[in-house]
């Protein structure tokens, strides 16, 4: 039994909206509120669908339901993709972290690292060899390492809980109008589905490469932050006062007087300790 109580760390998650809430297009709306109201873990299609490897195309066969752990995970992780989704491009504007911490399926060790691995899993292992969705993990050549990966959330998806992909298309033909309306407004042309699409593929792909760097050097810093601490208070602010001093020339130095620059020591100070005990900012 004791084993059991520490198999899951939530038993119940929920998406919880985003304290930066954005107003969803009415479609998007709809569409949580339809996803909310049926059970999208135990429909037909996941009974009915049998999911298939995602790089050799053969069938993974299935003799069971999902757990009933998993299927929690499900009913989190549809509302957060469709709130975050993007009409015209398909795709959900959210990192798999971002969706984690929304749905309360990501966890912080005692060590302070963070895992997301439910979350992960539920995408990698069922989601997309069922086709709900479509992922695509791009290379980035700078870092050398692998960029979030870009969701897609397919007609499969939408009918989990009665969209057909009919709607799915008028819906994208509505919002494409409303980007054109504004487009006109603004003394521009008008563009195409197609071209709609790239762009916000494009602009999405733009806002990864974009976290990605001030991931890095967020990264850079808490390293810092963590190393500082080690010492004491004492040595821990000339260090930063050191640091401040290489940052800023001697004509603003000399403008901010001993005050100012003693203020800017203590705002770092705090926001380095702060730093130095917390997870890295989420991505967009």
């Amino acid at each position: 039994m004791l084993f059991r109580k520490k198999y899951i760390n939530n038993y119940n998650p929920i998406f919880s909206i985003p304290i930066n809430n954005k107003p969803r297009p009415s479609f998007i709306k709809y569409a949580m509120e339809r996803a909310s109201k049926i059970d999208v873990a135990r429909t037909e299609l996941n009974y009915v669908i049998q999911p298939k490897n995602i790089k050799t195309g053969l069938i993974i066969k299935r003799y069971r339901r999902l757990n009933e752990h998993r299927a929690c995970a499900m009913r989190a992780m549809v509302q957060a993709m469709l709130y975050h989704f993007n009409i015209i491009s398909r795709l959900v504007y959210a990192s798999v972290e971002q969706l984690a911490d929304e749905c309360g399926l990501s966890t912080i060790s005692k060590a302070g690292n963070k895992s997301i691995s439910r979350a992960s899993r539920l995408i990698t292992e069922f989601m997309e060899p069922m086709g709900f969705i479509k992922c695509k993990t791009s290379w980035d050549k700078s870092s050398r390492t692998y960029m979030p990966k870009v969701i897609k959330l397919t007609s499969l998806f939408f009918m989990l809980f009665g969209i057909s992909h009919t709607k799915l298309k008028n819906a994208r033909l509505q919002q494409l109008g409303w980007v054109n309306k504004n487009l006109l407004i603004k003394g521009l042309k008008k563009i195409s589905l197609k071209e709609a699409k790239l762009k916000n593929k494009n602009d999405r792909i733009k806002k990864l490469f974009e976290y990605r760097e001030k991931k890095k050097k967020i990264s850079k810093r808490k390293t810092l932050a963590k190393n500082l601490f080690t010492l004491s208070p004492c040595l821990s602010r000339q260090k930063i006062l050191n640091i401040l001093i290489k940052k800023y020339s001697i004509s603003e130095l000399k403008k901010m007087g001993s005050e100012g620059l003693k203020k800017l020591v203590n705002i770092e100070y705090f926001y380095l300790k702060k730093l130095a005990s917390s997870a890295l900012v989420d991505p967009p």
